[in-house]
This record gives C-alpha cells, sequence and structure tokens, in this order.
C-alpha cells in the first residue's frame, strides 16, 4: 500500500520532489520535497484509492473507533469522506475556538469518552497532530491514535509522537516515496540517498552539495 499511495501522490504532483532546486520552508530549512495532500481532493481516482486506504487502516488499526476528528483544515474532508465510507460520525477540531456563537474548538457531537481517530494529512515534526490529540482530550475524547496519509518520519515528529503517547499510521511514507520516484523516473537514482540524510537531519544541509 505505502508504494501505491505514494505513486498516485506522485502522479497528481500532491507530493512534489525538486531536490535540484530545494524549496524553502518557512523556518528558513532547505527541503528536497513539498507535500500538498488538499490535491487529492480535485484527483478523483487518487481520491478513491486514498480515502479507501484511510477507512481500511481506521478498521484495521482501530476497530473499536466510534468517531473521526478532522485537522483543520487539510484533515477535515478527508475525515468525512472516510467516514461516509465507514459509516462513522465525523467532526473536526479547529487550530483555535471559534471567538462568537459558542467558542467552539470541536465542531460535531462528541461525547465524553467517545472512541476518536484523528485524521490528518501530513506528519512532519508532529506538532499541529499532537495539539488536535490534546484538544480531544481535554474535552473527554479517548484518543485511539492518528491515521495519516504522508509522513517524512522525521526523528521529531516520531519523538514527539512518542512522548505524547500517540500512535500513528501513515498510508505512505519518505522512504516509499523516493523508492518509487527513482523507479518512476521522477528523479535520478543518485539523490534517493540524499533525500533521506535530509530527512534525517533537516538543518542539515551537506546533503544538497
Amino acid at each position: 500500500m505505502e508504494k501505491r499511495i505514494a505513486k498516485e501522490l506522485l502522479n497528481i504532483k500532491a507530493v512534489f520532489l525538486r531536490p535540484e532546486n530545494p524549496f524553502t520552508w518557512a523556518s528558513g530549512i532547505k527541503s528536497p520535497i513539498y507535500c500538498d495532500n488538499r490535491l487529492v481532493l480535485s484527483a478523483p481516482e487518487a481520491r478513491k484509492v486514498v480515502e479507501q486506504a484511510i477507512a481500511d487502516t481506521v478498521k484495521a488499526k482501530f476497530p473499536e473507533a466510534q468517531m473521526l476528528m478532522g485537522t483543520s483544515t487539510a484533515g477535515i474532508a478527508h475525515a468525512a469522506i472516510a467516514a461516509s465510507i465507514l459509516d462513522m460520525p465525523m467532526g473536526y477540531v479547529r487550530g483555535e475556538a471559534k471567538s462568537h456563537g459558542r467558542n467552539n474548538r470541536i465542531e460535531g457531537r462528541m461525547e465524553p469518552g467517545c472512541k476518536v481517530v484523528v485524521i490528518e494529512d501530513l506528519i512532519s515534526t508532529g506538532g499541529s497532530a499532537i495539539e488536535v490529540v490534546e484538544a480531544l482530550r481535554e474535552a473527554g475524547a479517548e484518543v485511539l491514535g492518528i491515521v495519516s496519509i504522508f509522513t517524512y518520519g522525521m526523528k521529531k515528529g516520531l519523538d514527539r509522537l512518542a512522548a505524547a503517547n500517540v500512535v500513528n499510521y501513515s498510508l505512505s511514507n519518505l522512504d516509499a516515496l523516493v523508492e518509487v520516484a527513482a523507479q518512476e523516473g521522477y528523479i535520478d537514482a543518485a539523490w534517493k540517498e540524499r533525500i533521506l540524510r535530509f530527512r534525517d537531519n533537516p538543518s542539515d544541509e551537506s546533503w544538497i552539495k
């Protein structure tokens, strides 16, 4: 599944590899990869594969799940589609509480003790996903874990998730992606090791040279 999802993401350019002309993140870090899984939503064939894989992963890894919760904003649509496949309630968690009305941060009817799975599009350093998990826990949910579309597999993200006692299952990852990208001609095979070196130490730009 990891390679099939990677191929779909590459085909629709939801994940874009440009090691010879790196992207610059807001932090200033130069990266060979750019990920925008929102593009899955506008690609029907890829969307079918990805959303079914999310639903299948929820069913296999968290069979006791009672509700899906999307991260705002990227995870909302994926949570809604997967919940529809599973015939399960869904909601989402705002980045911050509304400043009007009922001042909700969590949208959707979620009872205390509800067994929840968070749906996220991308795991990098893990910060935003953990914030969502903590908000749900504070509201009384039992968060079983996260299902995400893609992960870089960065050590910082893995350590943060472990420290927060959060399990994440990603449909695909950087290791699978670079393998498929080299096989399909998206990148020269010589770049595989260098891209993974970036993942293991993003602040070290020696991979560019």
